[in-house]
């Protein structure tokens, strides 16, 4: 019994821990982002490859984490992509 109470308390405070480090990243309607490339696709110039590619406009950012993108010339994309694979561009 003391050993199961004990493991809980060690798991909150890892949790605790790793907590701290974590700052949630959040988008609003005209940053600029950049979007990570997808691994699948095959490119000819192998690991001197860019890992990215943009900037893009973020067009509307929702709750969940997903953003709509806009091209520079303001052409949207029509699906939206999670928060996970884009970051924030300074100019």
């Amino acid at each position: 019994m003391t050993a199961m109470s004990h493991g809980r308390l060690y798991q909150s405070r890892v949790k605790n821990a790793f907590d701290k480090k974590v700052h949630p990243c959040k988008f609003s309607e005209g940053d600029l982002v950049l979007k990570k490339i997808s691994q699948a696709q095959k490119d000819h110039q192998g690991k001197w490859a860019s890992n990215y590619e943009g900037p893009f406009v973020v067009k509307k950012a929702f709750l969940g984490g997903a953003l709509l993108l806009a091209g520079m010339d303001d052409e949207e994309f029509p699906l939206p992509v999670n928060f996970d694979i884009v970051k924030r561009y300074y100019a």
